[in-house]
């Protein structure tokens, strides 16, 4: 096990050249959901914050409102794989919509985009354009190249 310190910059290192991630919810009778999302994470100030641009649908909605936790994993075809285990809840407030409109459309690349390709998305404060945030409480990062060698070395952290 390792410190936030020392896993969250693998993580969103690997997170950030993988792009897309299957992220799982559960709805209130304990069945899981998959999609796949493209969320941009930030390390700042010893935090980790992922951030997902996507609408409210309701199955989103009933499953953050039945278990309010967002399962992200990612997959390269070079066998690099990482996940977030993360409490998730919707962002309301306007100021942090703007924060991360201009943090999709000016951050890393290849994760960043122009989020107006998304019919309805003009700006940050489009109705439709809605933010979920992650909170990691355990993140593990494991290179293709440990399963290759049989090493199976993986780099985790889990909150208290």
């Amino acid at each position: 096990m390792g410190t936030l310190a020392e896993v969250a910059p693998k993580f969103v290192e690997m997170a950030h050249q993988i792009v897309w991630c299957t992220a799982a919810t559960v709805d209130a009778k304990g069945r899981p959901r998959s999609r796949v999302l493209h969320p941009i994470w930030q390390w700042q100030d010893d935090k980790l914050t992922g951030w997902i641009a996507t609408g409210k649908t309701p199955i989103k909605l009933a499953h953050i409102d039945a278990s309010p936790n967002v399962s992200c994993n990612y997959w390269a075809p070079s066998q690099d794989t990482c996940v977030a285990e993360c409490a998730a809840s919707w962002v309301a407030d306007q100021a942090t919509k703007q924060h991360v409109w201009d943090y999709y459309t000016t951050g890393p690349a290849p994760v960043a985009y122009d989020l107006t390709m998304i019919p309805g998305w003009e700006n940050a404060e489009s109705e439709s354009f809605d933010i979920l945030k992650l909170e990691p409480w355990r993140l593990r990062v494991m290179p293709g190249s440990s399963l290759m060698d049989g090493t199976y070395a993986a780099d985790i952290w889990q909150a208290d």
